[in-house]
């Protein structure tokens, strides 16, 4: 229950999250109250937002620093360190793998938008990785986040200023999502390489 955007444009990644916690149907945690209502936490040179149980968060990020390495730089790389994470999961945090018994795979019941300098890159239930050329959203938000987005792209604004447009659409229409936001940007490497030469 959140809106999380990652954008990238003009050699520049924006990831943005909105800040509220929902509870079941009927209750919800602002900001305000909050003290900890930052959905984005960093590991190494990545961001990485969750969407999902609220439990997500602090599992994931004591999960990632118990790998020697987690490599969170391409597809493939992603792949690994989630598929390394799923035992992890299970045995050390007690996840619960069960979604739909045709399945193919163990879920592991998190939907995950990882930005870095390399791109943006989502992470599924049962471990699909994907990267996304331009824009993705998650969360249920997304499809207000993702609508606005699209209308955005095109004109004269940064990353930053497009994802931040499509945290604000999720939080107009969206009951489980409230501002303020959270935004991070970041540098792509190809964009730096090409600086550095010229």
């Amino acid at each position: 229950m959140t809106t999380i955007v990652a954008v990238r444009k003009g050699g520049e990644i924006a990831i943005a999250a909105d800040s509220q916690t929902t509870f079941g149907d009927d209750q919800k945690l602002l900001a305000p109250y909050d003290c900890f209502h930052n959905k984005i936490f960093r590991h190494g040179d990545s961001y990485l937002a969750v969407s999902g149980s609220a439990a997500h968060d602090l599992v994931l990020q004591s999960a990632l620093k118990s790998l020697k390495k987690a490599d969170l730089s391409s597809r493939a790389a992603i792949f690994e360190t989630f598929r390394k994470l799923h035992p992890k999961l299970k045995d050390a945090f007690y996840l619960r793998p069960e979604e739909d018994e045709e399945d193919p795979y163990e879920s592991s019941q998190m939907m995950v938008v990882i930005a870095n300098r390399h791109g943006i890159f989502g992470v599924y239930p049962m471990r699909e990785i994907y990267e996304f050329s331009r824009l993705w959203a998650i969360g249920s938000g997304r499809k207000f986040a993702m609508g606005a987005m699209y209308a955005a792209y095109e004109q004269n604004l940064s990353a930053r200023e497009i994802a931040e447009i499509g945290v604000r659409a999720g939080c107009e229409f969206d009951v489980s999502s409230s501002l303020p936001m959270t935004t991070y940007t970041v540098e792509l490497a190809a964009h730096a390489a090409k600086e550095a030469k010229e």
